[in-house]
């Protein structure tokens, strides 16, 4: 397959970095944001590097801390480092641009483009996020970053819709699950489209990924052999099959889910099964799974672009690679990397021709008219607790629970003084 033609190649990164802030990632980034280094046997004449490289992450940093809005310094360091990796990597010295980056208490999302390409032609760049928390508040949710590609000969061009979302943990909680998604869809909204008055939605682009820690487990029933194994290492062991994958996958949320229509409309993802569940591992380790949570593919990627028919499973985007780092053992998930080969571009050449994607007629999506009130209702409690939790961490050094004992401890010193006899 050759890819030096004018089709782009997107290159998505997720990772849930465990609350850890500026340690949530190695120094060396090459295993993860360089894949084109290791994909070579795909490309038939020379190395290419991505055209646009989206970096999410979840639970960037410690929850006090991104409930109260201090999650500047961490995404900024993340970008420095993050830009630095790719330009040291890029296999013929391509330099990138940062085009907008988004963070909504631990949901960051970063996108970069080529410098000799999309960063130079990008434009209407749009940032977006919303909550699906208690309350609308910010601890899962989603941001979201589009952008307009005009084409090189003046054509008005592509849009690109990048979403990194963090969806309710526990596999009991699937239809929780749900909600979020359908939340994010009727939530995170963009400027209207011409000659509409309605906000428009992540669908309303040419190119749409969708991906993050969706949370989504495997429910593998009672009778099935592999059930009685799921506490323990034999199902690791289990799961260094591809066959034995191939049969866990049929009891993968998301999959089902999808099949039912009931999530994940128009969206296509790739073989997921080809790598290892890529979570609950134990911290330290790259291959040992932590078995107090049944190992599951949490951690996703899923696209959608203006070529694929609404009426058959398969893409346009051809997928070049999609798997999971194992050798990053800092977090109980394990980053994924996915690098996509979209469709040639339109040739649209205004903005009523721009294309867009296709769904089918069964699911429309259905803009929040309170999507406002409720985003916003929940930045305001995620201040306000993140602001008493933080004020409470410092008192005690650095430690929630000393923080409460040291607060509860002169509230009764206090008390004792109004007391007194004298």
């Amino acid at each position: 397959m050759s890819v030096d033609d004018n089709r782009l190649l997107v290159q998505i990164a997720s990772y849930n970095t465990n609350l850890q802030g500026l340690k949530g990632i190695p120094q060396d980034l090459v295993d993860w944001l360089s894949p084109t280094l290791h994909v070579s046997k795909f490309l038939t004449r020379t190395r290419r590097a991505p055209d646009i490289v989206a970096v999410g992450f979840q639970e960037l940093l410690p929850l006090h801390l991104g409930f109260a809005g201090l999650s500047s310094s961490v995404i900024d360091n993340r970008n420095v480092h993050i830009l630095s990796q790719i330009e040291a990597h890029a296999p013929n010295g391509e330099r990138y641009s940062l085009i907008a980056k988004e963070v909504n208490v631990g949901v960051a999302l970063l996108v970069y483009g080529r410098d000799d390409g999309v960063a130079r032609r990008a434009t209407d760049v749009q940032n977006r996020w919303t909550g699906c928390g208690p309350a609308w508040m910010g601890n899962k949710g989603a941001v979201g970053i589009r952008f307009r590609v005009p084409g090189e000969n003046g054509e008005f061009g592509e849009t690109f819709t990048f979403v990194c979302a963090h969806l309710t943990a526990h596999a009991v909680k699937l239809q929780d699950r749900v909600a979020d998604y359908r939340h994010i869809v009727r939530t995170l909204l963009f400027p209207p489209l011409p000659l509409s008055n309605t906000p428009s939605t992540i669908f309303d682009s040419s190119h749409l990924f969708f991906f993050g820690d969706l949370n989504f487990r495997l429910d593998i029933p009672p009778a099935h052999p592999l059930r009685s194994m799921i506490t323990n290492d034999q199902f690791g062991e289990a799961l260094t099959s591809e066959d034995t994958r191939v049969q866990v996958r049929e009891y993968d949320q998301l999959t089902i889910e999808k099949r039912k229509s009931t999530i994940f409309v128009g969206l296509h993802e790739g073989e997921f099964w080809k790598f290892k569940c890529s979570y609950k591992y134990l911290l330290g380790e790259v291959d040992k799974y932590d078995y107090r949570r049944v190992p599951a593919w949490t951690d996703r990627v899923l696209f959608a672009s203006h070529g694929d028919s609404p009426d058959e499973d398969k893409s346009k985007t051809d997928v070049l690679l999609y798997t999971s780092i194992p050798s990053y053992t800092t977090s109980d998930h394990k980053p994924v990397v996915c690098l996509l080969h979209l469709p040639a571009p339109s040739a649209a050449t205004s903005l009523s021709a721009a294309p867009l994607i296709h769904l089918p007629a069964t699911f429309t999506p259905d803009p929040d008219p309170f999507s406002n009130y409720k985003r916003y209702l929940g930045r305001t409690l995620d201040r306000i607790l993140g602001i008493i939790w933080w004020l409470v961490n410092v008192l005690g050094a650095g430690n929630t629970i000393l923080g409460i004992f040291n607060i509860l401890f002169a509230i009764g010193l206090y008390i004792l003084w109004r007391l007194r006899p004298w």
